[in-house]
């Protein structure tokens, strides 16, 4: 198996388009200030020594040089064994409410920041579990599939945002539904969703999904984000002032934790509601229920002995870079008598 182990320096590949143009501007330059000495086939005989080849095969040599150096800061990785991995562990499935009303700051930054801080710290303390990862509005998105690659889920986590989810709202019982149908099946693993949200369902009943999930044996447990006093809605930002979200009547709306629906979620899924504060959102208590449930003994084919082949590469580039250093770009006496191929006649 073929991996990259810092993938995000190929980006630096998009430079080559630019190399090109500068280079190409600069012979362009370089034969326009010369044409204004003369006619140029009378000035080609007066500069024997310049060179219209060299230049262009030192550029050649140089960018294959840089495509090298670039491909061995990706770290080219070679999986070079299969090897069947035997875990204990639980699935999670975490539901993050995307919708608008989690950008009110009464939790700072805002609700959804401090959401996703919080679910970060959490995956980087899980070890043999799956997680999964779903965004909800007024509809529910797997974001992340039921996965054990954290490093994944964790790129996949810092993209998120309110507009990932085009239809607004706050459908819990969506997300609720899909989190179920998003396990594994046919395996006795434990499974729990954890809910992330402010509480303010407008959509469904999210209680009744909960029953459901526990009578699947399936934990639902509730995070509740915000505060029961409320927190304006801000939308944008012009000349140093923030507009919030109003109604249809233009009054500021504010939006508060409903503390009892998630309690009620909680309750009819046999978990545990934890309400978030400016200090903790709760998570590490989770963690350690997670932690109790009885986790059952897995079964996974991974790669390993991956190994880096990065130093390859920076022999290519010095190789490159050292001929490039080498050729001169004006020809030389030497040079032009020195011909293989030249016949004494």
């Amino acid at each position: 198996m073929f991996r990259f182990g810092n993938s995000e320096y190929l980006y630096l590949l998009l430079l080559i388009p630019v190399l090109v143009l500068l280079f190409g501007l600069a012979q362009y330059y370089k034969k326009r200030a010369i044409r204004k000495f003369g006619d140029m086939s009378v000035l080609e005989q007066l500069m024997p020594f310049v060179s219209k080849s060299r230049p262009v095969l030192k550029f050649i040599f140089f960018t294959i040089a840089f495509v090298a150096i670039v491909f061995a800061l990706a770290d080219p990785q070679f999986g070079s064994k299969l090897e069947k991995v035997k875990r204990k562990g639980a699935e999670i499935i975490i539901a993050l409410d995307v919708s608008n009303s989690m950008l009110a700051e009464d939790i700072q930054p805002n609700r959804l920041e401090r959401a996703k801080q919080s679910i970060s710290k959490l995956i980087d303390r899980l070890e043999n579990d799956r997680i999964g990862l779903i965004v909800f509005a007024g509809d529910a998105y797997i974001q992340v599939p039921i996965t054990s690659d954290f490093s994944a889920a964790k790129m996949f986590l810092s993209s998120i945002n309110t507009n990932i989810v085009s239809k607004q709202g706050t459908s819990i019982g969506a997300a609720i539904d899909l989190a179920m149908n998003s396990f594994t099946p046919e395996t006795e693993m434990d499974k729990a969703i954890i809910i992330i949200t402010d509480g303010e369902n407008h959509e469904d009943n999210p209680v009744k999904a909960a029953e459901l999930a526990a009578k699947k044996g399936i934990k639902v447990h509730t995070i509740g984000m915000g505060s029961q006093r409320g927190a304006p809605i801000p939308m944008n930002k012009s000349y140093g002032q923030t507009n919030f979200l109003k109604d249809n009547d233009g009054n500021v709306v504010i939006s508060k934790l409903d503390q009892k629906t998630l309690q009620q979620i909680a309750s009819a899924g046999e978990g545990m509601f934890i309400m978030a504060s400016n200090t903790q959102v709760g998570l590490n208590k989770l963690f350690d229920e997670i932690n109790k449930m009885e986790k059952e003994e897995i079964e996974e084919v991974v790669y390993t002995e991956f190994e880096h082949r990065f130093q390859y590469l920076l022999g290519i580039a010095l190789f490159f870079l050292l001929i490039d250093s080498i050729i001169p770009e004006r020809k030389s006496k030497w040079s032009d008598s020195f011909n293989l191929f030249k016949i004494n006649q």
